[in-house]
C-alpha cells in the first residue's frame, strides 16, 4: 500500500499550515510546490516541519519543489496558489491574475495526477474551481472547492461565542458562493440538538449572519497584509481527510451542480457527501422561499465571476 501522497500547490501561509496538519494527522507524505522563485520557501517550510516531526511523535515525509514531476501520482491535490486579498480588495479583484495561475496548475495536475481528488482554495473560489474543472476535464466527483466548510466553521464559531458554549456542539450550514452573497441557514442550525432559533433572538441571529458573510474581510482588515490562513487550511484538511479515510462526511463545499437546487453547470456551496469516491452525492435541503431567493442571488454573483473566466 504505502503512504498516501498529498500535493500542496502553493507555499504561502495556507500551504505551510496544510503541510503541518498533514504531518500532525499523519495523513500521508506531502510535496509542497511553488514557482521556481519561491522554491526555497517551499523547501524551507517543509524542512522546518520535518525537524519538528520527532518532537510531535509523527511520521510524515515532507518536501518542497518547483518541479511538477515531483507531484506525480498524488492521491489528493490541494491548491492554494494565487494572490491573497489585501485590504480594500474583493475576492473578484483577484480573478484575472489567479485565473492564469489556476489554468497552468490545472494543466500540470491533469498530466501528473489524473486520479487525484482536487480541492481548490484559491479565490475567487467558485470561479477558480469552475476554471480548474473546465481545464482538466476531470469528472465532477473529483473536483471540489473549499469554502462551505470554512464559512460554516465561521458561522458555528460566532454562534458558540455568542452563547458561550462549546463550538463542537454547534451544527450549522452555509450555502452559496464564497463571498458577501453566501447563505447561512440559521433555521437548520442546532446547538447540542436544540434549534438555534430557540436560543437566540432574531436580532442576534441576523448579527451572526452578517458577521459570517464579512468574516474573511474582517480578518483581511485586521491582518493588514494578507488574508485568513489557519481556518482555510483546517477546512481543506477536513475535506482531504474525509476522502482519504472514506469517512462519508457531509461537508458543505463548492460542488458542481447538475439540476440540484434548480442550478445547472455551476460550482456553488452545498452540503455534499465526501468519501473515497470524492464528492459522492449532493445533499438537497428543502429551502424556504426567502432562502431559495438568497441562493439564486448568490448564483448570479457566481455566474458573473465565471463569465469573466471566458471558459
Amino acid at each position: 500500500m504505502g503512504r498516501k501522497k498529498i500535493a500542496l500547490i502553493g507555499g504561502g501561509q495556507i500551504g505551510g499550515i496544510l503541510a503541518l496538519l498533514v504531518a500532525q494527522k499523519e495523513l500521508g507524505d506531502a510535496v509542497m510546490l511553488d514557482i521556481p522563485d519561491k522554491e526555497g520557501v517551499a523547501k524551507g517550510k517543509t524542512l522546518d516541519i520535518m525537524e519538528a516531526a520527532p518532537l510531535m511523535g509523527v511520521d510524515s515525509n515532507l518536501r518542497g519543489t518547483s518541479n511538477y514531476d515531483d507531484i506525480a501520482g498524488a492521491d489528493v491535490v490541494i491548491i492554494t496558489a494565487g494572490l491573497p486579498r489585501k485590504p480594500g480588495m474583493s475576492r473578484e479583484d483577484l480573478l484575472d491574475t489567479n485565473l492564469k495561475i489556476m489554468s497552468d496548475v490545472a494543466k500540470n495536475v491533469k498530466k501528473q495526477c489524473p486520479k487525484a481528488f482536487c480541492i481548490i482554495v484559491t479565490n475567487p473560489l467558485d470561479a477558480m474551481v469552475y476554471a480548474f474543472k473546465k481545464v482538466t476535464g476531470f469528472p465532477k466527483q473529483q473536483v471540489a472547492g473549499m469554502a462551505g466548510v470554512l464559512d460554516t466553521g465561521r458561522f458555528n464559531a460566532f454562534v458558540a461565542m455568542e452563547l458561550g458554549v462549546s463550538a463542537s456542539d454547534v451544527a450549522g450550514t452555509v450555502l452559496g458562493g464564497h463571498g458577501p452573497t453566501m447563505v447561512p441557514l440559521p433555521r437548520t442550525c442546532t446547538v447540542g440538538g436544540v434549534p438555534l432559533t430557540e436560543l437566540l433572538s432574531q436580532e442576534q441571529i441576523d448579527g451572526i449572519v452578517k458577521r459570517t458573510r464579512e468574516a474573511g474581510t474582517e480578518i483581511v482588515k485586521l491582518l493588514g497584509n494578507g488574508s485568513a490562513f489557519f481556518s482555510p487550511a483546517v477546512s481543506a484538511i477536513e475535506m482531504a481527510e474525509a476522502y482519504l479515510k472514506d469517512k462519508k462526511r457531509i461537508l458543505p463545499c463548492a460542488a458542481m451542480l447538475e439540476g440540484e437546487y434548480g442550478i445547472n453547470g455551476y460550482y456553488i456551496g452545498v452540503p455534499a457527501l465526501i468519501g473515497a469516491g470524492g464528492v459522492e452525492k449532493v445533499i438537497e435541503i428543502a429551502l424556504k422561499d426567502d432562502e431559495s431567493a438568497a441562493l439564486m442571488a448568490s448564483l448570479e454573483a457566481v455566474k458573473k465571476a465565471v463569465a469573466e473566466t471566458k471558459l
